[in-house]
């Protein structure tokens, strides 16, 4: 376990104890004020992921006009809604790698991302969704993209497609171990076509995002329904020890004869990404996912509040996770013991996640067109 560095920041100690921190948002002003940057340097900030909503809440508000110009620019050219998305959407990743490419050539690639999403509408099309991969690929244009495509079963295939194709990706929506293994042979096979494809194996990326929170919160929800103190003592350790096990699978495949040959060959591994790290409950501490989470070669994507508290008063004491496999098996056994199906869980939460980001798909969708439909009378 290593020893936090006297005087240092908690987020400088959650780096030096093998956690890259990751910023969940993105939006026009926050680059063109250079508050990204500012992160870079004051927490420690190494990356960005973004998804339908932190676009529609960031085109969507009404205090922040930096949209207005593009906007009126895309409808005086007869840009439809999704072409208006992806223009916007692309230029402010585009515009944010560039921003984070020093940490991308510092880490040797390994940190300075910034992830977009293929559309969530396409979640369960295979081919629909490898085509849109390639396309925001090449319209963003900066190697430090990475491709976020949904761990749903159309996304298994799609996945090793586009790994194989040489593209780095960012594996999203991802709640139980059973789909998390399929993820790790599913980024395996993209590596096995991208090397007979005569591809540069290190150049190619990808990490695992293992959604957290809400796994507590349908949990406790499930947990509230036996009114016992069996079933209380369980409340808010589901989503840590689903991590947890989570990166004993990551340690274990990552072992096997058949990665190892990949990793002689150049390739990386899939690095866990812990995301959904807001605390919901407001009876747990605000870094409880931060803290309690930390372990070598791993992401945190925080929301800005939640990254802010980590600053303020995260306490880091080295890795909180290999060393509590055999807790987390136990909340398990015991979750099981009570009657929670932990599979019913994680494919009840798979379709909530797969609808939410296609509702907020939907919501960006009729943001954009309410202002591409004013935007010429407010440009002039």
């Amino acid at each position: 376990m290593s020893t936090p560095t006297p005087g240092s920041t908690p987020t400088q100690q959650l780096v030096d104890a093998g956690v890259s921190i990751w910023l969940d948002d993105l939006s026009r002003a926050r680059i063109a004020s250079g508050n990204l940057a500012d992160l870079i340097s004051s927490r420690n900030v190494s990356g960005v992921t973004t998804n339908p909503s932190i676009f529609q809440a960031a085109i969507g508000n009404q205090n922040d006009d930096s949209y207005d110009a593009p906007l009126a620019a895309l409808a005086e050219g007869g840009a439809d809604v999704d072409a208006a998305i992806f223009e916007l959407t692309t230029t402010d990743v585009r515009d944010a790698a560039d921003i984070f490419r020093g940490v991308f050539d510092a880490t040797g690639g390994v940190d300075g991302r910034v992830s977009i999403e293929v559309s969530p509408d396409l979640a369960h099309d295979t081919d629909a969704t490898v085509a849109e991969a390639e396309k925001l690929w090449a319209k963003v244009d900066r190697p430090n993209a990475l491709i976020k495509i949904p761990a749903t079963k159309a996304g298994l295939p799609a996945i090793t497609a586009v790994i194989g194709a040489g593209i780095s990706v960012n594996v999203t929506l991802i709640f139980s171990l059973e789909r998390y293994a399929e993820v790790i042979d599913a980024y395996l096979a993209g590596l096995e076509q991208a090397k007979a494809a005569g591809h540069d194996l290190s150049g190619i990326h990808s990490v695992a995002s293992f959604f957290v929170s809400r796994v507590d919160t349908e949990v406790d929800k499930r947990l509230s329904a036996f009114e016992s103190e069996d079933a209380e003592a369980l409340k808010s350790r589901a989503g840590l020890a689903n991590a947890r096990l989570a990166y004993e699978l990551f340690e274990q495949q990552f072992a096997t004869a058949r990665a190892q040959e990949l990793i002689s060959a150049g390739a990386n591994v899939q690095r866990p990404l812990w995301a959904s790290t807001g605390v919901k409950d407001p009876a747990l501490p605000d870094t409880l996912y931060v803290t309690e989470l930390v372990a070598p070669g791993t992401v945190n994507t925080m929301p800005e509040k939640t990254l802010e508290a980590t600053f303020d008063h995260g306490v880091i004491t080295g890795d909180t996770v290999t060393g509590a496999y055999e807790d987390a098996h136990l909340v398990f056994s015991q979750l099981a013991e009570l009657g929670v199906d932990i599979n019913d869980v994680t494919q009840t939460l798979e379709d909530e996640g797969v609808a939410k980001f296609i509702a907020s798909w939907q919501d960006l969708k009729k943001t954009v067109a309410e202002a591409l439909a004013t935007a010429p009378e407010t440009s002039r």
